[in-house]
């Protein structure tokens, strides 16, 4: 039997599988969901015994425990490792769901559900993938799976774990899904992931909330300091104004810059399908290069005061934001979390006091194209899609793909198979189910093209 055939026959299966995992809250950010995580844990455990994995292991950790299973076919294969998460963002604001975040539905060929793109679905491919190849003895490859529970909160043991598996998790590559492509029309790849500085501030005025007539305009409100502190953090350019921020940017060439604009982009269907009028950003770069080789900050989160139902004259005691920073080559996260700390501490008014936090970080990350994993995985998806795919610079952050070259020496192949239009970590999330098995299609071709290449 073809892969083709035996994709085919299973297909139903193998939905309906994912479906089953989807089903589970694994919320890593929240303590209330730890055995829905575990729960989860176990679920994609069986599934890779059941796929034909050896030495299967749900590690614990400090947090969530992560998964470790193997295949060793033949010890002068190169091996693969295989990276994916099994933890879900949390599903707030829960009323802008159309359908329960758990509860997957099938509408117009599409899963929506948390998780159905980021990571479950494309996590999965890469078990039925590998279960594929192995019911139709076509497995080019050694393959190890290394599938955690925490990457939606840090990848917080993830680095304990890597550090004391070194001799187990040693393979030649590391292949992930959890990147997105152009289209499906327009397949691509990316080679390039940001990094990440995520921060939280607390703005302190008064020792208690107060009466906003009988204090308000005597008293300082950290909401409106915090507000203007925010403000100030952009110029009007849109550049960010932390000192030495930009410092250790790396800066790309003309060609470089002409390359990454020769991708299909519609700026007018991009912000009619955001509901904008106008884009914005860093003056003198176009959306892509916003979105991919420029270091951004954002503000995640605000709250203050009284935000409940109907009206509460107060002046609150304290203000909290959560703020991340988009990080591009050379840039160090924790270098820019300094940066951010004394510029936020510094820039505070007499009139209140701030508290800063670092949440956690990540580094930028770069795959050369010239790279055999590249070139492995072009041919795979020039195989599955009819096209050769197109390069191109994600804004988003894997931290542990940096993490992995520090302490494994390997590279990662970011084999995407989402869309940016899948409402990652937003309401609805979802995940097309011809992505999915075409995923599965043409995984198997990198391990082919990977092991030729090596060979």
């Amino acid at each position: 039997m073809t892969q083709a055939e035996y994709i085919t026959e299973n297909k139903e299966r193998f939905l309906n599988e994912l479906l089953e995992l989807l089903r589970i809250p694994s919320i890593s950010a929240r303590s209330e969901n730890n055995n829905d995580t575990q729960r989860c844990a176990e679920a994609v455990a069986q599934k890779l015994r059941e796929a034909g994995a050896d030495k299967v292991e749900v590690c614990a950790t400090d947090g969530h425990p992560i998964i470790y299973g193997e295949k060793i076919v033949n010890a002068l294969l190169p091996t693969v490792l295989v990276y994916g998460h099994y933890d879900v963002q949390p599903a707030d604001p829960l009323e802008l769901w159309n359908s329960p975040p758990f509860e997957p539905v099938i509408k117009d060929g599409k899963i929506y559900a948390r998780g159905a793109c980021d990571d479950k679905g494309q996590m999965y491919m890469h078990v039925k993938a590998f279960e594929t190849m192995m019911q139709t003895n076509t497995l080019a490859c050694n393959v190890k799976f290394m599938i955690e529970g925490e990457e939606e909160v840090g990848s917080v043991n993830l680095g304990k774990f890597v550090v004391a598996n070194t001799a187990r998790l040693k393979a030649d590559v590391i292949l992930i899904s959890d990147t997105s492509m152009i289209s499906m029309d327009t397949p691509s790849i990316d080679v390039g992931l940001r990094g990440l500085a995520y921060m939280e501030v607390e703005v302190v005025g008064p020792n208690r909330d107060l009466h906003s007539g009988v204090y308000g305009g005597a008293v300082a409100n950290p909401a409106t300091i915090l507000a203007k502190m925010i403000a100030s953090m952009h110029d009007e350019n849109n550049h960010v104004t932390i000192p030495g921020f930009y410092d250790d940017v790396n800066i790309l060439s003309e060609a470089e810059r002409k390359d990454l604009n020769d991708a299909p982009f519609d700026q007018k269907e991009f912000n009619s399908d955001l509901g904008i009028k106008l884009e914005w950003g860093e003056e003198g770069y176009s959306t892509l290069e916003r979105t991919g080789i420029r270091p951004t900050l954002e503000v995640n989160g605000m709250w203050s005061g009284y935000i409940g139902e109907g009206a509460k004259t107060v002046l609150p005691g304290k203000a909290f934001a959560k703020i991340s920073m988009r990080l591009v080559p050379n840039q160090k996260s924790e270098t820019i979390a300094q940066l951010f700390e004394t510029h936020f501490k510094n820039m505070a008014p007499a009139t209140v006091t701030v508290k800063v936090h670092a949440h956690h970080g990540g580094e930028p990350y770069l795959t050369p194209t010239d790279s055999i994993p590249y070139l492995a995985a072009a041919a795979a998806i020039e195989k599955g899609f009819g096209k050769k795919p197109i390069p191109t610079r994600g804004g988003g952050s894997i931290p542990i793909v940096a993490l992995f070259e520090r302490e494994l020496g390997l590279k990662s192949m970011l084999m995407g198979f989402g869309l940016d239009s899948d409402n990652l970590h937003s309401p609805n999330e979802k995940y097309d189910i011809y992505n999915f098995y075409k995923g599965i299609e043409t995984i198997p071709h990198f391990y082919k093209y990977f092991a030729e290449m090596n060979a």
